[in-house]
């Protein structure tokens, strides 16, 4: 298992100009990176980064799309890995933190967590490239050729977990923008008008 910190920061070395949601390791990613191209999704969007992900990257097809979900949020929209896979869009990468865990809501463990494969679920659903990583430096090592070549990717990494306890309402906030500041950062940054 790696610790989501670390993967993160292997992953910032190779980021380039990829526009990044974030999702599940937005509180790490932010500590790595805060431009208009980043998108700090998480809660309470749970289930729905791979769709707007998938939106993103048929929306910008000359931009490097990278999406951070988790098993979780798998779980509950299945059914956006087909889509996704039909769709194939060769600049989607979707990077599954996975920690066996809902996290957010206290640690109750996911269904299936020890021996669902879910870069299989991927294969089969129609990713063409669909991979487990487990180690921190089989993960590193394996970035540039993930990068490199054409998506959908779909890459599962096993995740210590870091369950929060304390109230949603009463956590301490890592997002620096609102959620508006965010779409507008990102459309200035995308010459899209708004």
């Amino acid at each position: 298992m790696m610790h989501t910190a670390d993967l993160i920061e292997a992953f910032a070395r190779h980021r380039g100009d990829a526009i990044v949601i974030s999702g599940r390791g937005g509180r790490h990613w932010i500590q790595h990176s805060d431009t208009a191209l980043d998108i700090p999704l998480g809660d309470p969007a749970m289930g729905g980064h791979a769709g707007f992900g998938l939106g993103l990257a048929l929306a910008q097809p000359n931009k490097r799309v990278v999406l951070f979900d988790s098993e979780g949020d798998i779980l509950m929209s299945m059914g956006q890995l087909p889509t996704i896979a039909e769709q194939a869009p060769a600049n989607f990468y979707h990077f599954v933190l996975d920690n066996e865990v809902y996290a957010t809501t206290g640690g109750q463990p996911v269904p299936g967590s020890k021996v669902v494969d879910y870069a299989g679920i991927a294969r089969s659903s129609g990713y063409p490239r669909a991979m487990n990583f487990g180690d921190l430096d089989a993960f590193s090592n394996a970035l540039p050729g993930i990068l490199a070549a054409p998506g959908p990717v779909f890459v599962s990494c096993k995740v210590y977990p870091e369950v929060e306890n304390t109230p949603i309402g009463q956590r301490v906030g890592w997002r620096k923008r609102s959620a508006a500041k965010v779409v507008q950062d990102l459309r200035g940054a995308l010459g899209v008008g708004g």
